[in-house]
């Protein structure tokens, strides 16, 4: 509501907004009542409790919450040596052939010869830049030709489905 509306007079008394802060600042940190119907939890049990015969307010007990072992509880036994996996060491790589080695070598080569250069400040001589775009394009052309084409026997589709 705004001030505007509270000097019109719509039948509602004006809000007193410091005496509500001033109440609400004295209650800072007091814990609120229990709601209504529910022992707090220091209270005794039921059976302990008089009530009378014609009390028809049911009430309910929090207990304690049982203690229950969870995930985080659990600890792990002691390591042995020989309780561990250890794998295998990896058979070597197959053998390359030296055009393969020299695509990849200018694959990489070609691009890391015109960053050096414009790293350094060099300036870009027809030389340098057909060494670095043609490298990069001849060896991607080797590698691209020297692929599977899929005909090999060893070699199996996944999607072939089963084979009997």
């Amino acid at each position: 509501m705004t001030e505007r509306d509270q000097e019109r007079g719509d039948g509602r008394d004006p809000i007193d907004e410091e005496a509500a802060w001033a109440e609400i600042v004295a209650g800072y940190g007091d814990e609120p009542a229990d709601p209504p119907g529910v022992w707090p939890l220091g209270s005794p049990a039921v059976e302990e409790d008089k009530l009378d015969v014609g009390d028809t307010v049911e009430r309910v007990h929090l207990a304690e919450p049982p203690t229950v072992e969870g995930p985080r509880d659990w600890e792990a036994a002691e390591d042995e040596e020989d309780d561990h996996f250890v794998p295998p060491d990896p058979p070597p790589l197959p053998e390359t052939d030296l055009a393969t080695k020299l695509a990849w070598v200018a694959v990489l080569g070609g691009p890391l010869l015109l960053i050096v250069s414009v790293l350094l400040q060099r300036s870009m001589t027809w030389w340098i830049v057909t060494l670095g775009v043609g490298g990069f394009l001849g060896g991607f052309a080797t590698l691209v030709s020297r692929m599977r084409d899929g005909r090999d026997d060893d070699w199996t589709d996944p999607g072939s489905g089963a084979v009997v």
